[in-house]
């Protein structure tokens, strides 16, 4: 009896990654150009030009930075990570960041009083220039000792997962101890100021989203009903949002933050901005912040008002 013959198997070739959202091919855009703008600069000198779209680059990096932690960007893990790592470089700083931050501390509490950086801990309720200028800074003075907790506990109980963390720093102050070693003067004009630049907005934006808004706790049961207002975020409604991956649409995210950010403008159109207070739904965010931190310094009808009464904040 003859053996039926061998069948001849095919080598199963790598599966290459797929993003999990076509709109994502604008973040990989944005995450190519912003090296090769530095690189040319590095090689062919400063240009004005150039480094404006950097420093505009440098706010999409965080801006990506923040929607690849809520809904990662990639369907395999591997491109996860690498993005993981690749905005680290960019950024300037580790991305686990936003894990204790945002996610565990900021979405969980709304701006609330249990919200580590809510805007009125920092000298009462208010909204105006300096307050904006000075919020990154002390944002940052109380949840780095977040970051370092969030870490031993890591240490402690996910080793992998706490080597991972420290494979960010590394890579971060590795890139720029290269290239202060190379040329100190490009690194810090082309790479460690712009970041700095990124970094300060990106810690901004919680200060132009929520200062003057709302920040008394709401339950889930209120949250789900349509008839609650929803004060504790401010929305942009112009072009910050086809530029920057629609991160003026805050309560939308809030509400929804698995959601794609490419459906953000369906469902703050269709469920949101009706349950924001009219005075929260601004336009373009560059009018408001002349309007409010330029004219608002001399003339007060251009400042905001306060969303909660006197004496009901900490």
């Amino acid at each position: 009896m003859s053996r039926p013959p061998a069948r001849h198997v095919q080598p199963r070739l790598p599966r290459l990654p797929r993003l999990r959202h076509w709109r994502d091919l604008q973040s990989l855009a944005y995450l190519v150009a912003l090296p090769l703008i530095v690189w040319w600069q590095w090689q062919h000198g400063w240009n004005l030009w150039l480094y404006g779209i950097e420093l505009f680059l440098t706010l999409g990096v965080g801006v990506i930075h923040h929607n690849h932690t809520h809904l990662r960007m990639w369907r395999g893990r591997w491109a996860n990570r690498f993005t993981d790592y690749w905005l680290t470089l960019l950024q300037g700083h580790p991305t686990f960041v936003f894990w204790p931050a945002h996610v565990a501390n900021h979405h969980r509490f709304r701006h609330g009083p249990r919200d580590m950086a809510r805007t009125y801990r920092f000298g009462g309720d208010h909204n105006h220039l300096l307050g904006y200028l000075l919020h990154p800074l002390q944002a940052g003075w109380v949840l780095y000792p977040l970051f370092l907790r969030w870490l031993g506990q890591l240490r402690r109980h996910w080793p992998g997962a706490f080597r991972y963390c420290m494979g960010q720093y590394l890579l971060w102050l590795g890139s720029w101890a290269l290239l202060l070693s190379l040329d100190w003067q490009k690194a810090l004009l082309l790479v460690i100021v712009p970041q700095l630049h990124g970094l300060h907005w990106l810690l901004a934006t919680n200060y132009l989203q929520h200062a003057h808004a709302d920040g008394r706790p709401l339950t889930r049961g209120q949250r789900m009903d349509s008839a609650t207002p929803l004060n504790y975020a401010r929305n942009f409604e112009g072009w910050v949002n086809p530029l920057l991956f629609n991160i003026g649409l805050h309560t939308a995210h809030h509400e929804r933050p698995q959601a794609h950010w490419s459906e953000l403008t369906r469902l703050h159109s269709e469920h949101y901005r009706q349950r924001v207070a009219p005075a929260l739904n601004e336009g373009g965010l560059l009018p408001y912040m002349a309007r409010v931190f330029v004219l608002g310094t001399v003339w007060p009808p251009a400042r905001t008002r306060a969303q909660m009464p006197p004496g009901t904040y900490d």
